[in-house]
């Protein structure tokens, strides 16, 4: 039943924080067994004694970490790649080495996970990757979010690519494509910024719903998207109207 995680194992990526902790937390309230990951220890702290989730440090970026990680917790039914990093600026301000970061985090991790939770998908019949994208990124042009976008499309482009490749063995892929999400990693970039208010009120002015998303509005599609058991290679705008 769509909803419903009963007897799933699932595997959360960044879900120190933001939308990977609240999608921790629906997974597990949806009868999930939960296995929530993050490069930050204290983070996951927050998490220690809920129903249904244990923490593990995983540093997505160390194949070695992936691999050994997944072969200790798994098999998993859900995995959703939730770590990912925001650079601002245009073409002509993006510097060679952000790019490269945000490819290595944005992609180059999923990719990782994927391979590494795959097999035993495959060797059981069935799965659900969900793939955290944006609405910045094949779906909609955003001023000053080069190396975000070009990478966040890649996800997309992932997306696709896995759910026509299995989709004849029991595997579905989709991707989630948020708007603005008031979450802490938004915090600190509105921080940056120099005027924090002023920066909140740009991002709440280009949402037309008027408000920002909340990460558990974002956690609830999740669940959705790990049940829907006709749906695959689809990249899903929870974005607040933005791209109307």
């Amino acid at each position: 039943m769509s909803g419903s995680m009963k007897d799933k194992h699932v595997l959360v990526t960044a879900a120190g924080q933001g939308i990977g902790r609240a999608s921790a937390l629906a997974f597990a309230r949806a009868g999930a067994t939960v296995v929530a990951t993050d490069i930050n220890a204290d983070a996951l702290a927050s998490l220690a004694g809920e129903a249904g989730i244990t923490t593990r440090v995983l540093d997505v970026l160390n194949e070695e970490a992936v691999q050994s990680t997944i072969a200790e917790t798994g098999p998993f039914d859900v995995l959703f790649n939730c770590a990912g990093v925001v650079h601002g600026g245009t073409v002509l301000d993006m510097a060679d080495k952000d790019l490269d970061f945000a490819f290595e985090l944005n992609v180059r991790a999923m990719i990782r996970t994927i391979r590494a939770v795959l097999p035993a998908m495959l060797e059981r019949g069935g799965g659900s990757i969900i793939n955290m994208a944006s609405v910045a990124s094949s779906v909609k042009g955003v001023p000053n979010r080069c190396a975000y976008t070009v990478t966040k499309a890649a996800v997309v482009g992932l997306t696709k690519s896995v759910a026509a490749d299995y989709v004849t063995q029991g595997i579905r892929c989709n991707a989630i494509c948020p708007g603005t999400v008031d979450s802490p990693s938004l915090q600190d970039r509105m921080r940056a910024q120099g005027d924090y208010d002023a920066a909140r009120a740009a991002f709440v002015a280009r949402q037309p719903m008027g408000r920002l998303g909340t990460p558990e509005e974002i956690a609830d599609l999740a669940v959705y998207i790990a049940g829907a058991t006709y749906t695959s290679g689809q990249a899903f705008a929870i974005d607040g109207g933005w791209t109307i």
